[in-house]
């Protein structure tokens, strides 16, 4: 009963289940940059250069057994994939930037040392 026990606990962690969403939404993001990619983009960008290879579909790309189209499509998931990502990470970075940082509390020396510091420009003897 021990491992079962241990076993919950592992899973019920933040670190396991945020994983667990963040694995989730990735592959729902992946089928999104994939229909984007397949539906969108290749009909619009490519058909053009598709059209010059007498191609219908990206797929169709291919010399000999290689299929370079395939290849193709797959780079330029990656390469909407990794510029949104970074899109993301760049606006965490701006939030973190706008938080404002708290001085921290003045230590007892530098209470002390203002104290002086105010008691000398008073004119005060210490």
């Amino acid at each position: 009963m021990s491992i079962v026990k241990d076993f919950k606990a592992f899973i019920m962690r933040g670190n396991v289940v945020d994983l667990a969403v963040a694995v989730v939404i990735g592959a729902a993001f992946g089928a999104i940059v994939a229909s984007l990619v397949e539906h969108v983009i290749t009909p619009l960008l490519l058909k053009p250069a598709l059209n010059a290879a007498h191609l219908n579909d990206i797929d169709g790309l291919a010399w000999g057994a290689v299929k370079y189209g395939l290849f193709l499509a797959a780079v330029i998931k990656f390469i909407i994939i990794a510029f949104i990502l970074f899109l993301i990470i760049k606006a965490i970075h701006s939030f973190e930037k706008k938080k404002e940082a708290v001085p921290p509390e003045p230590t007892e020396t530098e209470k002390l040392l203002t104290q002086i510091l105010a008691e000398l420009k008073a004119g005060k003897k210490i």
